[in-house]
């Protein structure tokens, strides 16, 4: 009998457990990118997480959706201003599917080097602009941090050592004005595809080239249809994260201060950590036998990109303009 109370009572506790405000208030969020967890997109989610759980005390966290589980980066651009998704991390290139002044981010050299953009992540005037740029068009969701996946650079089966080497290659590029036009004014075909497409598209030969971070060229396997990987860093690849308007103005104003205290965590310490990542992925693709052209002549591409880079950002908008002088400036 006594048992039969003590058993009573331990559900009567726990189901006042249950029906706690704080229990009641516990928020988990989905998070979505077109990544494996072992890359950029990763160690942004997890910094995020850890950072919110910290600041919430456990009450508010980020389910991960990764390796495009809930769409493409275009379709979770579009999910994340509907509010079908809470949290999206996607590259400033596709973002350009809703906002095209993002493509400034996609100019040619006008990150010096790894130093540099680092340092331009985590700039708040850069920050703010780019804040900015993406409200002047987006509705539904708003930008809340910037991170990385490295420089780009390109593969396939033959080497670029200069820009002449690249003169009719059918290119896979990631679809923004910026591409479209700096890729032919090289000699390459540009071709568009998701990426979850590139590595039949390489297997097969719709294209002969494709271009990306290291670790993304090695988590996903691309080094098999495309052996050759030449160290172009001719683009960054950035990204931008992005929370729906509808959980935004869901929150508290506490919670609020949480999610962006979280979301500078991002863009003060990923992009180093994503760096480190792309530094261990070179080391792994070469042990694997890679061929790596590492001394790439990149004055003759960075001659063609320098006059189309003004023309270009002033071609996409005033934000761009903006965000390209801000760049620029970075020390």
């Amino acid at each position: 009998m006594l048992i039969r109370k003590l058993s009573i009572l331990a559900i009567l506790l726990a189901a006042a457990a249950m029906a706690s405000p704080a229990a009641a208030q516990k928020r988990e969020f989905s998070f979505a990118y077109d990544q494996p967890k072992q890359s950029g997109y990763g160690i942004g989610a997890a910094m995020f997480d850890k950072k919110l759980q910290e600041l919430s005390k456990g009450t508010m966290s980020i389910n991960q959706y990764p390796s495009a589980q809930l769409g493409t980066e275009a379709q979770t651009m579009q999910k994340v201003q509907t509010g079908d998704i809470d949290f999206v991390i996607l590259s400033t290139a596709n973002a350009s599917t809703a906002q095209p002044e993002s493509g400034v981010f996609s100019l040619h050299f006008i990150f010096r080097d790894e130093a540099h953009a680092i340092k331009v992540l985590g700039d708040a005037k850069v920050i703010a602009a780019m804040r900015d740029l993406y409200a002047a068009k987006i509705k539904g969701a708003h930008m809340i941090a910037l991170g990385t996946q490295g420089l780009r650079h390109m593969y396939g089966k033959k080497a670029i050592e200069k820009v002449a080497d690249i003169k009719g290659i059918k290119m896979r590029v990631q679809a923004t004005v910026t591409e479209d036009t700096l890729f032919p004014a090289y000699g390459a075909q540009v071709v568009h595809m998701p990426f979850g497409e590139v590595y039949t598209a390489l297997q097969t030969g719709v294209v002969d080239m494709a271009e990306n971070g290291i670790n993304n060229y090695l988590v996903n396997k691309h080094y098999e249809p495309a052996p050759v990987l030449s160290l172009t860093e001719h683009e960054a690849n950035h990204s931008a994260l992005f929370v729906s308007d509808k959980v935004w103005s869901s929150l508290t104003d506490e919670q609020k201060k949480w999610v962006q205290t979280a979301a500078d965590e991002v863009s003060q310490k990923e992009p180093e950590a994503a760096f480190k990542l792309e530094h261990e992925a070179l080391a792994k693709v070469e042990k694997m036998g890679v061929k790596v052209v590492k001394n790439v002549d990149k004055t003759g591409f960075a001659k063609i990109s320098k006059p189309i880079q003004d023309k270009l950002a002033s071609d996409l908008g005033p934000h761009a303009v903006k965000v390209l002088a801000l760049v620029r400036g970075v020390q």
